[in-house]
C-alpha cells in the first residue's frame, strides 16, 4: 500500500501485519503521482530521477525518498492539529453561551431556582429601561415602555426620575413589578381553581394532567399542569407551569435564532484576514455582543409575556353587543332591499304578471342560519312556524 498522510496509519498497518505472528518485515510502494508526494517533494525528487537518467516505472529504494515521505508526513500532521485547534477555539466560545443556556432550560424544567431566575429578569429589565432612559433624560419614553413591558404606571414622576438616583427608582420600580406580577398569579389561580378543582373531582381517576389556555394578548400557551397538584394549592401549581412554559417557549425560539446569527458571523469574520486582524478575537468580541443582545431580549420577552398573561374568557357584553350589530346589519340590508324594489321601471300594478309579495326584509334560504340568532338552521327554527301557518289556512 502507499504511504499515508499520517504516520499514525503507517504504524497501523505495521502493527496489523506483525500481530499475524510472523516477525517479517514491511514495504510500501510509493509513486511520485501519489498524493503525498504530489503534495510535498515530487517535482525536486522528479527532478533528481531526471538528472540521474532513470526510466518511468523504475523502482528506486534510498534512504532519501524515505526522509522526504516522512518530513512531508510531519507537515501534513502539523497542519491538521493547527486546523483542530483552530476549530476548537471557536467551539469554546459556543460552549461557554450553551452553558448558560442549558442552565436556564435546567432551571425551568426541573423548576430549581425558576421563580428566583424569573425574578432576576424583571430586575434586569427594570435595571435596563431606568438606566438607558436616565441618560436620556426621556421621561416619556420611560412611562411608555413600563406600559408595554410591565403593563403598569410609573411610580415615579417626571420631577422624581431626573433627580432621584438610578438606584432608588429602580428599586420602586421593581417593588411595584413584583406587587403586581403576584396579584396577576393571583387573579390566574382563582379563575382556574373552581374549574379544575370540579374536573378534579370527577374525573382525577381518568386524567393525571390537564391542558390549560393562557394567552398574554398575542399568542395563547396551552400550559400543561398536573390536576393533583393544581387542586391541591388551590391553583397556584398553575402559574408555576405557566412560567415554565413562557421561558422555555423563549428560550428555545431565541436560541434557535442566535445560532443561525452566529453562524452567519463565523463566515463574515473570516474576511478580516485581509485587514491582518485575528479573525478569531473577533469571533469573540461579536459573539458576546450577540449573546448578550439575546439575552436581555429573552429576559424582556419572557417579563412581558408573564405580565400580560391571562385566561381568555367571553364577555357578556361583547356578545350582546356582536349580536345587536348583527340586526342592525340585517335591518339595513332589508330597508336596501325595499328601496330596489320600489325604484324598478315598470313595477306599478298595471303589469300582467302577478305582482309578488312586498317583502321588508330579505329573503332566508332553508338552510340558512335564523336571522333571529338562535344558531339553528331557518328550517328548523321561524321557518317552521312559517310552514305551518298555510296549512292551517288550507285546512279551513
Amino acid at each position: 500500500t502507499e504511504r499515508h498522510e499520517s504516520r499514525r496509519v503507517d504504524r497501523q498497518l505495521r502493527g496489523r501485519s506483525g500481530r499475524q505472528g510472523d516477525p517479517g518485515s514491511s514495504q510500501f510502494f510509493v509513486s511520485l503521482e501519489d498524493e503525498l508526494m504530489r503534495l510535498f517533494g515530487s517535482e525536486r525528487i522528479a527532478g533528481i530521477m531526471d538528472k540521474l537518467g532513470l526510466k518511468d516505472g523504475e523502482m528506486i529504494q534510498h534512504p532519501m525518498i524515505t526522509k522526504s515521505i516522512e518530513r512531508a508526513q510531519k507537515k501534513v500532521e502539523e497542519n491538521n492539529f493547527g486546523i483542530r485547534k483552530r476549530l476548537l477555539e471557536y467551539d469554546d466560545v459556543m460552549n461557554s453561551q450553551r452553558e448558560v443556556i442549558y442552565k436556564k432550560r435546567r432551571h425551568a424544567l426541573l423548576g430549581e431556582r425558576l421563580s428566583v431566575d424569573v425574578a432576576n429578569m424583571m430586575y434586569d429589565v427594570t435595571e435596563n429601561l431606568v438606566v438607558s432612559y436616565q441618560e436620556n433624560g426621556d421621561y416619556e419614553g420611560f412611562d411608555f415602555d413600563l406600559i408595554r413591558s410591565f403593563s403598569i404606571d410609573s411610580p415615579v414622576s417626571s420631577g422624581e426620575f431626573l433627580k432621584t438616583e438610578a438606584g432608588e427608582v429602580i428599586d420602586r420600580v421593581y417593588a411595584k413589578v413584583l406587587d403586581t406580577y403576584k396579584r396577576k398569579e393571583e387573579l390566574i389561580s382563582r379563575q382556574a381553581y373552581p374549574v379544575l378543582k370540579d374536573v378534579y373531582d370527577r374525573m382525577a381517576h381518568v386524567y393525571e394532567n390537564v391542558v390549560v389556555p393562557i394567552s398574554d394578548g398575542i399568542r395563547v400557551f396551552q400550559v400543561v399542569t398536573n390536576l393533583k397538584a393544581t387542586a391541591e394549592s388551590e391553583g397556584r401549581e398553575l402559574s408555576k407551569a405557566y412560567e415554565k412554559t413562557v421561558v422555555l417557549a423563549t428560550i428555545d425560539e431565541s436560541w434557535k435564532e442566535h445560532l443561525r446569527e452566529m453562524d452567519e458571523l463565523k463566515q463574515s469574520v473570516q474576511a478580516a484576514t485581509y485587514e491582518q486582524k485575528d479573525p478569531l478575537l473577533i469571533y469573540k468580541f461579536e459573539s458576546f455582543e450577540l449573546f448578550k443582545a439575546m439575552i436581555n431580549k429573552v429576559n424582556k420577552d419572557v417579563v412581558s409575556t408573564l405580565m400580560k398573561g391571562h385566561i381568555p374568557t367571553q364577555d357578556p357584553d361583547q356578545v350582546r353587543e356582536a349580536r345587536q350589530r348583527r340586526q342592525v346589519d340585517n335591518l339595513r340590508a332589508s330597508k336596501s332591499d325595499f328601496s330596489q324594489y320600489g325604484s324598478e321601471p315598470g313595477g306599478g300594478p298595471d303589469r300582467d304578471q302577478k305582482t309578488e309579495p312586498v317583502r321588508v326584509e330579505k329573503k332566508v334560504g332553508r338552510n340558512d342560519p335564523c336571522p333571529c340568532g338562535s344558531g339553528k338552521k331557518y328550517k328548523h327554527c321561524h321557518g317552521q312556524q312559517q310552514a305551518v301557518a298555510p296549512r292551517q289556512n288550507a285546512r279551513m
